[in-house]
């Protein structure tokens, strides 16, 4: 459940992310891509916000830094 305001401002973030991706395309096999082929706009939308906010939560106790995923060639 967590803090209120955090969890609205990952939801404003990651829809933005899922509007830009529905509109100009995610890139081809992303997760985002695969997902927004399958599922509702805000349902990938809800699931993006908790994908950053696990990512958050790891980077900040493990104390690391983020690394980008390498894009896998198709």
């Amino acid at each position: 459940m967590g803090e209120r305001t955090l969890r609205r401002l990952l939801i404003i973030g990651s829809s933005a992310v899922a509007r830009q991706a529905s509109k100009r395309g995610a890139a081809e096999g992303s997760w985002l891509a695969r997902m927004l082929a399958r599922k509702p706009r805000m349902l990938v939308t809800v699931a993006q916000a908790n994908k950053t906010a696990r990512i958050v939560w790891a980077l900040l106790t493990k104390e690391q830094d983020y690394k980008a995923p390498v894009a896998m060639a198709v």
